[in-house]
């Protein structure tokens, strides 16, 4: 059974995309961007805040889905600046106490919003 998954507590989705979708014991969960979901506005701290406040969406769309980080399964880290690597490394680090997901990072010509981060995750139910 597919489940779209939606929370008040991440960003709303701004175009035809879910926050997510769970399916068959996985939550697929879409590209997140540095939104504050409270205000609707992106992040204008450092890229280690702007990667603290995505994970912490994460956590908040895994949460409503019936699970949290520590059942990740692969997470994919998109920026614009590959030198920011080891700062958002550090900032990453902080949700994965053990046993870290798989992971990919890639830098990007670009991203939506002009953001220069965004991360998406599969995650276990």
């Amino acid at each position: 059974m597919r489940e779209v998954i939606a929370t008040s507590q991440a960003p709303a989705a701004v175009g035809p995309y879910s926050q997510a979708i769970k399916h068959n014991g996985v939550i697929y969960v879409s590209g997140q961007l540095p939104f504050d979901p409270q205000t609707g506005e992106e992040c204008k701290g450092s890229i280690a805040d702007k990667t603290t406040l995505i994970m912490n969406n994460l956590q908040a769309i895994a949460k409503e889905a019936g699970s949290d980080l520590s059942r990740a399964l692969k997470i994919t880290i998109f920026l614009t600046d590959l030198g920011n690597f080891g700062t958002v490394n550090e900032a990453y680090a902080k949700f994965f106490d053990k046993e870290p997901p798989a992971r990919c990072c890639f830098e990007v010509s670009g991203l939506p919003k002009g953001c220069e981060i965004e991360i998406d995750a599969i995650i276990a139910v």
